[in-house]
């Protein structure tokens, strides 16, 4: 590997890194205050089924971890876009509010309804906007401004 190659897979590595955990911090947060600080059990229930709603310990790291999983995995996803596109890194505003959107679609309309509680819609349309708004800000923003920040090409 060369001296270039290195540092581009580091440069990856920092911006889906930071992207991923201040995103998944912010978000887990705000969820948690939200909705209570069982989130990380309903997370869990994606993959365990309902069952997770009555699991302990083990089960709510199991959240967390599957948690800050898809948010680092939306980062990365991010930054390989941002190689190709690179619209996305010199945006970051407008390209991550859509980001955030867009997270939070694929989330409703593809994870959750592929999850063990087959989750989906009609959503009440507050639910939506919310949902989009939220996602926009604390999933896309800090995705974005790390890819551009950290991110060197």
């Amino acid at each position: 590997m060369t001296e270039t190659t290195t540092g581009a897979h580091r440069s990856a590595l920092r911006a889906s890194l930071a992207g991923g955990l201040i995103a998944g911090i912010i978000d887990l947060l705000q969820a948690c205050i939200l909705f209570g600080w069982d989130i990380p059990l309903a997370i869990a229930a994606g993959l365990l089924g309902k069952s997770a709603f009555n699991g302990g310990a083990g089960t709510y790291t199991l959240g967390v971890f599957l948690h800050f999983f898809i948010a680092l995995s939306f980062a990365a996803f991010y930054y390989a876009s941002s190689r190709r596109l690179s619209f996305l890194a010199e945006y970051p505003l407008v390209c991550g509010l859509f980001y955030g959107a867009a997270v939070q679609e694929v989330m409703n309309l593809v994870v959750l309804p592929l999850s063990a509680l087959h989750s989906h819609g009609p959503y009440k349309l507050k639910s939506l906007i919310l949902g989009l708004v939220v996602h926009s800000v604390v999933i896309g923003l800090p995705i974005s401004y790390s890819t551009k920040w950290l991110g060197k090409k």
